[in-house]
């Protein structure tokens, strides 16, 4: 096992941790700093030796906990797997996370440095805060509490934590293929999710899928004077923003022929639970964007759209000069980013096709068009009322001792699908996140009382499961 340190990023830690403002820092709180220090950024080879630092810090703090613990090589970053003494007759519960992050940029943006994890206002604030090591770590903590008490836990567990799930989770399906039959549960638990509000316990029992590409637009060979070739060729900045526009009709729908073809209509018992969810209404998506109106398909609430209906979203757009001042020139290319939320019964590669279609039947006269495909996945829905979905409803009820809600997640964790197809099992999904956690943004944050109810929701999970 190589050593502790590694590549490993120290930082010093405020003094006292939490500013003086609120409360003194626990153990496992201490514990949950360590982690986030790591600055594990999946994307950036640059970082790729402080993501195996991270790795290897979890193997040894699982370790300690008594677990047996394995560091799995991948073509990009390992898996950690880590497992009790497995016995006849007991339930196999799957718990499942990822130890990598997003990048920090804008780092000008932050209000503390990222990988400095501070307390403030009774949250977290650092990278990896809400998504996902502080909701990960509480399980593994929750276990080591258990641990603590009796060296023989209800059920036979299996973590598996990755350092690729924020890149697509390349190497996952083809590990657990590999390893299908030692690691088939009944059961899988993931907390990457979010709850509705404070203080509301939240079961996902959906997710929406994805499938992404870039749309590039070339014209001219090179950049060139605006003034003696404006109006002469087609300028294709000018040509990506009339690209871009012809994805949606003016009431918002997406404008793509098929798009909506095989979309599975929500079932009223659905439409109307939503209606009583607390935290979900037009006004508190109002306050959460801080947006000045809300915008989408028509016929749908707010949460609805973003739950379970397909959406197209341009993630970026660029061409041309982007410097201070004025340059007066005709780009040579342009580029958009697009992402499309799939819901079931869509399939990504289906609707990937579609939208080529669409892109290359839209687009404007005078440019080339290229179409890179990137990362999908498949939508995921499973029934909040089985066996295991009543389980975890009554382990939420005596963590957050209030009564859970059940939401479709407007998110997309690709792997779910997959661990449904190659391993045969459902995943329970048990946010801890709130919408203000600014996740993949600047000021990332977690509450305290979220990261220790996480540790309860664990125990009680797994007594749960065990009955």
């Amino acid at each position: 096992m190589a050593g502790r340190a590694g590549s490993f990023v120290e930082f010093a830690l405020p003094a006292p941790l939490d500013g003086g403002k609120h409360r003194s820092v626990t153990p496992q709180l201490n514990d949950l700093f360590k982690f986030l220090r790591f600055p594990s950024i999946s994307t950036s080879s640059s970082h790729a030796p402080d993501v195996r630092a991270c790795a290897t810090w979890l193997v040894e703090r699982l370790e300690d906990m008594g677990l047996l613990v394995r560091l799995h090589e991948t073509p990009k970053h390992p898996i950690v797997i880590a497992k009790n003494a497995h016995k006849p007759g007991r339930r196999h519960v799957m718990i499942y996370g990822h130890y990598d992050v997003q990048p920090v940029d804008p780092l000008e943006l932050w209000e503390s440095p990222p990988f400095e994890p501070e307390i403030r206002d009774g949250k977290i604030w650092a990278r990896g805060a809400t998504d996902n090591k502080g909701q990960m770590f509480a399980h593994a903590l929750g276990v080591d509490a258990m641990l603590a008490e009796n060296p023989d836990l209800p059920v036979n567990l299996t973590f598996l934590f990755e350092g690729e799930e924020e890149i697509g989770s390349p190497n996952l399906a083809q590990f657990l293929v590999h390893n299908c039959d030692e690691l088939k549960p009944d059961v899988i638990a993931i907390s990457d999710t979010g709850m509705v509000a404070p203080g509301v316990p939240t079961l996902g029992y959906g997710l929406r899928g994805i499938t992404c590409c870039e749309a590039i637009l070339r014209g001219p060979s090179g950049d060139l004077h605006s003034g003696l070739f404006g109006g002469s060729v087609a300028n294709p900045a000018s040509a990506i923003g009339r690209l871009v526009a012809s994805l949606h009709k003016i009431d918002g729908t997406v404008a793509i022929s098929g798009f909506y073809d095989d979309v599975r209509p929500l079932e009223q018992w659905e439409r109307t639970m939503w209606s009583h969810v607390p935290g979900v209404s037009d006004m508190d998506y109002l306050t959460v964007t801080k947006s000045p109106g809300l915008y989408g398909e028509p016929g749908y609430s707010t949460m609805e759209r973003v739950s379970s209906r397909p959406t197209a979203e341009v993630n970026g757009i660029g061409g041309g000069y982007q410097g201070e001042g004025s340059k007066t020139v005709l780009p040579s290319e342009a580029f958009a980013k697009l992402s499309f939320r799939l819901v079931p019964d869509q399939d990504p590669k289906r609707i990937m096709e579609l939208v080529a279609h669409h892109l290359e039947w839209n687009c404007p006269p005078g440019v080339r068009i290229e179409i890179i495909p990137g990362h999908d996945g498949k939508p995921y829905i499973t029934d909040p009322n089985s066996t295991y979905g009543l389980a975890a409803q009554e382990a939420l009820r005596a963590a957050f001792d209030a009564e859970p809600v059940l939401i479709r997640e407007g998110g997309s964790i690709p792997i779910v699908q997959t661990f449904r197809d190659v391993l045969g099992a459902d995943t329970l999904l048990l946010g801890l996140g709130l919408s203000d956690a600014q996740i993949h943004a600047p000021n990332e944050n977690f509450p305290v009382e979220n990261f220790e109810a996480g540790i309860r929701l664990n125990q009680a999970l797994l007594k749960e499961l065990a009955k």
